[in-house]
């Protein structure tokens, strides 16, 4: 449940803008959110290209790599949703892994090895990786032992973003004497997207073409709206009078607030919402909930990210300070 503060009462304006849900097909292509299901064999970057040939999207993106052989969930931004990425860059991950022993290993001894892997873990990327090879601190916040048969080991991994999985499994064979290495692995979770969401690239070509040809609009199951893409971030609300002032990259003052979610700390990424549900931008607070709630007037937050087209609200900015005067 996510609690609101209300700072000034506004009705938004029917005359402008419009609600995420009512977006048509042609616009999602243009700015959405897709959670694949990658399969085994293709790159992550093979798997956008796919996905921006099907839907004929100009461009598209994709947060946190999968090896080829890795299979499950992908988040892809689509045309203008792309701008999101950097809020969905420091994600934390959950995998399925499964682990090959290279020896036989007590039950309580396997258990131990892994609690001592739970928490804080150095790591060094193998020599493949992208990144330079120095020791990393990384956080492994849950290992799960789902099913056991003899030496291959079957877990769920609850982990910190930039955790290299192939590399645990081989430092807890390592650990336990005998060796170990990773035989096949699954990414269930990025953030709040699940596998449950997840489509097929084969699922969403036949939903494009089913829609290209008879207006079918099943599609609009996949192609969600850029905002889903950051209900993992605290809210803000803003009134009808401040959105172009914000969508031409002025600074949110408290004065343009309408609500404001609880929670919010200085420097904290936040997403700047219009009042029927609209993504209008990304920012950072310069101050908490509770400060902005006792002042009428300072500066909020500063707009990192206009996700708005600058003439979608007409310009009010005189009504506006009129208003807080």
């Amino acid at each position: 449940m996510r609690n609101f503060f209300v700072k000034y009462e506004e009705i938004s304006d029917p005359n402008y803008g419009s609600y995420p849900g009512s977006r048509s097909v042609e616009e999602l292509i243009n700015n959405s959110v897709v959670i694949i299901d990658k399969p085994p064999g293709p790159t992550s970057h093979q798997v956008v290209t796919w996905v921006r040939n099907i839907l004929g999207s100009k461009k598209a993106g994709h947060s946190g790599t999968l090896d080829p052989g890795v299979t499950g969930v992908l988040v892809v931004t689509l045309g203008k949703a792309c701008k999101i990425m950097p809020a969905l860059m420091g994600l934390d991950k959950e995998y399925i892994a499964l682990m090959e022993l290279h020896d036989d290993v007590q039950e309580d001894l396997l258990e131990e090895v892994l609690e001592k892997f739970t928490g804080k873990i150095k790591q060094i990327p193998p020599r493949k990786s992208a990144v330079k090879r120095k020791i990393r601190v990384r956080e492994i916040y849950e290992i799960k032992i789902l099913e056991r048969e003899g030496r291959r080991v079957l877990m769920d991994i609850k982990c910190q973003k930039g955790t290299y999985i192939r590399k645990l499994i081989h430092d807890i064979g390592k650990k336990l004497g005998c060796g170990a290495h990773m035989r096949e692995l699954r990414r269930i979770k990025v953030g709040p997207f699940g596998e449950d969401i997840a489509v097929r690239l084969q699922d969403l070509k036949d939903a494009y073409v089913m829609w290209k040809e008879n207006g079918d609009t099943k599609i609009k199951e996949y192609l969600r709206p850029v905002e889903f893409g950051v209900e993992h971030l605290k809210k803000v609300i803003v009134k009808d009078s401040a959105v172009n002032a914000l969508a031409n990259g002025a600074p949110l003052g408290i004065g343009g607030i309408s609500r404001i979610e609880e929670g919010i700390t200085p420097d904290e990424m936040v997403a700047i919402f219009t009042e029927k549900g609209e993504l209008l931008g990304l920012g950072y607070a310069s101050m908490s909930t509770e400060e902005a709630m006792k002042k009428r007037h300072g500066l909020f937050a500063k707009i990192d990210t206009v996700m708005m087209d600058k003439d979608t609200y007409p310009k009010m900015w005189g009504q506006t300070k009129k208003k807080n005067d």
